[in-house]
């Protein structure tokens, strides 16, 4: 800054110059060194894109009351009473000391700008409320909850606009004299179906058809997407705005879901009729299944009936975050229950951290505290025993599946290569109900693998020792538990098992595999008790037929003659005329003469007296008791 003119008079004058950064200043204040501060351009915070607030969270198991709002991608953060106020009143254009003003009047207490400043950086910003000053858009990148046992792979199938189509539509089903109808015809329906129809016999007419069994799993898709319109429908009947409807990989199976966030500004009545009108639907689904056997007589949709008791009971379970989970966390009024797991654990730990813990505990509701606590004291345990066990049968649980997926991607490909269509779309099916839990289990293990190692490098910064003693405590489990796979102290793989339902599995052989025989010099141990195949004696063909008995038909010199179709080793292909049965004895034959390879007939070797027959077959029309091969007969 440059001072014009000299002198005495100058010192005198007043005028305004220019100064730094263009603020008028006098030259008694050049004189004086007193300089006018300038002042920082005021702070006008703005809300990010697509944020929601719902207002207070009714019904609530906090003893102090909590706000919801939802950001734009879709994550629901809690806010204090004080933040709620202050994102209500930002809107872009006030700036902090108008919204302190604002905020002031509502909170009943004195709010500087300051605050609303502080509170808006350090607060509001980390968590994606508001946007941080001076970014021209309002997209934030903001942190969201790495939930593990949540849905994943988010898709619509239903947006915003059509969900509410839907919801208007089957609304009414949520009155109460309809919902008391409904609930009465379907226990009709269960003692009809249960008690006096059978409720299995439809389930078998399906397997054994597999145009039925496509016909049910649309009928099951159907009643997922119709138990979808039943939150949807309960959600808008209590006075909430449904969102979209899609689908999404949990756990280790696709899954939809109902963006209900709102129902969090309604009572928990609403709420808790929201949770329950998805299983409620699933009931209506079943009744329209039962009367539309009874308008075509196809059973076919009993068996959608009676699986769909499945689903009703798999959506009950409060293991996970299904509606069970959800229905138990607004009896509770906490939203998140698997958030809770950590401070009630270390609220038995005593120290600093148990304290801290404690504390956050003591922001339940005592009412909140006893339904959280005995949820979380039940699911750790739980969850911690599943999780040993699977490890335990690691190796049992990857060759099984590996086999059956093999077997069923090879017998697929089969049925299509011969043309047989319908067959290869069932087994398309069974291949994709192994894929999913195949890619569940790998994905649940790598999550939790990179959570464990995450929290243990986080626990131990700054603490070589305790980072030494995990990484050795950890390496020693992991040495003795691939130990126990490799040495064989874990259970075997499940032996080779014929299909339950074929249909699910074509080109998969439905006969019982046969034990591999010890083989001998002399060839195979026809006296082994597990029920092995044991050779037939070959040659040529007798003219004979069998006796009245079932033994072998005896020429006219008394011999029993081979069969045609008999194998001369016991390697062959088994079928029901070669599977032996253990002899009562317990003693071990020797084995049958075969062919030589000539051609001709094998000599025939002297029998003992353990191995005579009578040199005709007994009158009685009842069969003798079986031995494992049949004994040479005495000429």
């Amino acid at each position: 800054m440059t001072v014009l003119g000299d002198g005495a008079p100058t010192l005198h004058d007043t005028g305004p110059v220019p100064g730094p950064g263009g603020w008028p200043v006098t030259y008694e204040q050049v004189t004086t060194g007193k300089l006018p501060v300038v002042e920082q351009a005021p702070l006008v915070p703005r809300l990010s894109a697509g944020l929601q607030l719902h207002g207070e969270y009714q019904g609530s198991g906090f003893t102090d009351p909590k706000y919801i709002a939802r950001r734009g991608d879709g994550q629901v953060v809690q806010l204090s009473r004080l933040l709620y106020l202050v994102a209500s009143s930002i809107d872009g254009v006030r700036d902090v000391e108008t919204i302190a003003h604002r905020v002031s009047a509502r909170f009943g207490r004195e709010v500087s700008g300051d605050n609303v400043r502080f509170l808006v950086e350090e607060k509001l910003e980390p968590l994606g409320v508001t946007v941080p000053d001076g970014q021209e858009g309002e997209e934030v990148d903001a942190p969201r909850s790495d939930l593990l046992l949540a849905l994943k792979g988010h898709r619509v199938i239903f947006n915003e606009h059509r969900t509410a189509k839907i919801a208007r539509m089957f609304a009414w089903l949520h009155r109460p004299v309809v919902v008391a109808v409904v609930l009465a015809a379907a226990v009709v329906m269960d003692v009809w179906l249960f008690g006096f129809f059978g409720a299995i016999e439809p389930v078998l007419e399906v397997l054994d058809q597999p145009v039925l069994i496509l016909i049910v799993f649309v009928l099951t898709v159907a009643s997922l997407v119709f138990h979808e319109f039943g939150h949807a429908s309960a959600c808008r009947y209590g006075g909430a705005r449904p969102g979209c409807i899609g689908c999404g990989l949990f756990l280790i199976w696709p899954s939809m879901y109902t963006d209900v966030t709102d129902v969090y500004r309604i009572g928990r009545a609403g709420r808790l009729r929201t949770d329950l009108g998805g299983v409620y639907f699933n009931v209506v689904f079943m009744l329209a299944m039962a009367g539309a056997y009874f308008a075509t007589g196809a059973q076919f949709f009993l068996a959608a009936v009676y699986l769909g008791h499945f689903e009703i009971l798999e959506q009950l379970m409060p293991a996970v975050r299904l509606d069970g989970y959800y229905i138990l966390g607004d009896l509770a009024g906490v939203p998140d229950l698997y958030g809770k797991i950590k401070p009630i654990l270390l609220s038995l730990v005593p120290g600093a951290k148990g304290r801290a813990a404690r504390k956050e505990v003591a922001g339940l509701k005592k009412s909140a505290r006893t339904i959280v606590a005995t949820w979380v004291l039940t699911m750790v345990p739980l969850l911690l025993g599943e999780l040993g066990y699977a490890l335990w049968n690691l190796p049992r649980i990857i060759a099984t599946m590996i086999r059956s997926l093999t077997e069923q991607l090879v017998g697929t490909g089969s049925a299509f290569a011969d043309g047989q269509v319908v067959e290869g779309l069932v087994g398309v099916i069974g291949c994709v109900m192994l894929l999913c839990p195949m890619a569940g289990v790998v994905y649940l293990s790598v999550k939790l693998t990179g959570r464990l190692f995450r929290a243990a490098k986080r626990s131990t910064t700054g603490r070589p020792v305790l980072r030494v003693t995990v990484c050795a405590l950890t390496l020693a489990a992991l040495t003795g538990l691939s130990y126990a796979w490799v040495s064989g102290m874990t259970p075997k793989p499940l032996p080779k098992r014929p299909p339950i339902a074929p249909i699910l599995q074509p080109g998969v052989s439905t006969q019982e595999p046969q034990p591999r025989e010890a083989s001998t010099p002399d060839g195979p141990a026809s006296g082994d008790p597990s029920g092995g195949a044991s050779a037939q004696p070959s040659g040529t063909a007798g003219t004979g037929s069998a006796g009245p008995d079932g033994s072998p038909p005896v020429d006219a010199t008394g011999s029993a003659p081979a069969s045609a179709g008999a194998s001369a080793t016991a390697s062959g292909p088994t079928n029901a005329s070669q599977k032996a049965v253990p002899t009562s004895g317990g003693s071990a034959e020797g084995p049958l003469p075969s062919a030589s390879a000539g051609g001709g007939p094998a000599p025939e070797p002297s029998p003992t007296p353990s191995e005579s027959l009578p040199a005709s077959p007994p009158a009685s029309p009842s069969p003798p008791p079986v031995s494992e091969s049949p004994s040479p007969v005495p000429s």
